[in-house]
């Protein structure tokens, strides 16, 4: 299966479907899903000390104003398995920017 065909979620807007990108407690490595194959690529390595203070992904098949899907920070004791999908119920918003 490609993530591509995974949707935003059947239950809209209580419960969301999430591609998990970055694992909680994880290396400063950003990865990222490429668009045009859906394949899982480094993006950057971060420069900072700093690891994932939780399980980092995105809503698929949505769009936010800086092209990218809507970003979601799913908070779990554990860290999940990049390209894993979890069906999370949204409990808040945060205003993110890119660097």
């Amino acid at each position: 299966m490609t993530l591509d065909l995974v949707d935003a979620g059947r239950e809209l807007p209580n419960e969301i479907n999430v591609v998990i990108e970055i694992p909680k407690d994880s290396e400063p490595v950003k990865y990222e899903v490429d668009k045009s194959t859906g394949a899982m690529f480094v993006d950057r390595v971060l420069s900072t000390p700093m690891r994932y203070p939780c399980n980092y992904g995105y809503v698929p098949r949505t769009l936010c104003g800086d092209g990218d899907p809507v970003d979601v920070m799913v908070v779990l004791p554990l860290p999940l398995v990049p390209g894993s999908v979890i069906r999370c119920r949204p409990v808040g918003v945060l205003k993110m920017e890119d660097d």
